[in-house]
């Protein structure tokens, strides 16, 4: 099959990435120095400024400044940013320039790690395409297959959705592939940490020959670029450096707890500053989700939890109070670091330090996405001092210790 061989790859391996061993490990190398400062100046349908506009978008961030244009001419694109760089919004828009409304066909597949943050996408690109006649469906686990059925067969011109869901969705014939222009592959770093690689390179394999490709990671392991060498043009690179994802905006702050059982005490006797905004409490297991939950209960403090054991339907009550603010203080693990962007969380706690960096900034990015404030409190036992400090070197960051009026701050 020519579409098949296509891509894989050119069996030379020019296919424009050069990994140089001077590079950092993880890092591409940018080849495109491109910059536009303004929407305006991006030549995009007046609808869609409008939708940008009412958004409340002002002016694009670094990534948006450099990858929505070799998007939207139609480059393969590798784009590198950390979350709450506004990455969402740079394929949202890419695609809702570029695709034909009279259309009613499927025509930009977006690929995600996990359903919460398909349907945040979905909510964006809804959004965003507000003045546009845009049908958008998340295809994701955990719904109802007949009604997903029904609504692909309805005809929609973006699907966003997790890799299982969307293959199924393939296989059964409810998803036509056949118009699809443009394949997104967001946060694929962490889509292909969680063992999906095979079902992403088989929704691939389904892909139009000529549709582009566009991957957004913010590290970049050998899974990611295995995927780069096998299914992309010679891409357009972009690297948002770690440097320029400075914490700018969020303050952070570290608690030295003597001992595990003291962490209890101490998110206690913070509750009421916790609730004078909208917290997020992550920690490193379900179990222990559960088991911070019963106690902060037990002492009737409200909470709630969230990980990815639960039922979707669970889930989605869950995201839907906090993000009214109908409830205050959010327990969760890794499964929310990445992509909930919930406008008014200002404050975050790492009741554990996450287990790898690269979730430090994915977590704290909460408090304070793209330009909005935050603070970070990081519980810290001694066995956490050096990967503490760790953190401060690989964000070349400083955390102080937390000061007594830190409810001011906030």
């Amino acid at each position: 099959m020519a579409e098949e061989s296509r891509r894989e790859g050119g069996g030379d391996g020019q296919d424009g990435l050069d990994y140089g061993s001077r590079m950092d490990p993880g890092l591409i190398e940018s080849n495109w120095d491109e910059v536009v400062e303004k929407f305006d100046d991006m030549n995009l349908k007046e609808e869609l400024l409008r939708g940008i506009y009412a958004y409340g978008f002002e002016k694009p961030s670094a990534i948006q400044q450099r990858a929505i244009i070799p998007c939207i001419k139609g480059h393969d694109v590798i784009a590198q940013a950390q979350s709450g760089t506004g990455k969402t919004a740079t394929f949202a828009i890419s695609i809702l320039q570029t695709i034909d409304e009279k259309k009613q066909s499927c025509q930009a597949l977006i690929l995600a790690p996990t359903r919460e943050l398909a349907q945040q996408i979905q909510k964006v690109v809804i959004a965003l395409g507000d003045y546009q006649d845009i049908l958008c469906h998340a295809c994701i686990g955990g719904t109802n297959v007949r009604s997903d059925i029904a609504k692909l067969e309805q005809g929609q011109h973006v699907v966003v959705g997790t890799p299982g869901r969307v293959y199924d969705m393939i296989n059964r014939n409810a998803l036509d592939t056949r118009f699809i222009r443009m394949f997104v592959l967001d946060e694929a770093d962490e889509m292909l940490s969680r063992g999906f690689k095979d079902q992403i390179y088989d929704v691939f394999r389904k892909m139009p020959s000529n549709t582009q490709v566009v991957l957004l990671s913010a590290t970049m392991p050998m899974e990611v670029l295995d995927v780069t060498k096998r299914f992309m043009r010679d891409p357009v690179r972009i690297l948002v450096k770690k440097e320029e994802l400075t914490l700018e905006g969020i303050k952070q702050f570290y608690v030295q707890v003597e001992k595990e059982e003291w962490k209890l005490e101490t998110l206690c006797d913070l509750y009421e500053t916790l609730t004078i905004t909208q917290a997020v409490i992550f920690v490193n297991t379900r179990r222990k989700v559960d088991w911070l939950t019963e106690k902060m209960h037990s002492r009737d403090f409200t909470v709630s939890s969230m990980h990815g054991d639960m039922e979707q339907k669970d889930r989605d009550i869950i995201m839907k109070e906090f993000r009214s603010g109908s409830s205050r203080v959010l327990i969760t693990t890794d499964l929310l670091a990445r992509g909930i962007d919930v406008q008014q969380v200002s404050l975050v706690i790492n009741y554990d330090l996450p287990a790898n960096r690269e979730n430090y900034i994915h977590r704290i990015g909460r408090g304070g996405r793209f330009g909005r404030k935050g603070v970070a409190i990081n519980f810290i036992t001694r066995d956490d001092e050096r990967m503490l400090k760790d953190i401060e070197v690989f964000y070349n960051t400083q955390v102080d210790e937390m000061p007594m009026n830190v409810a001011d701050l906030i």
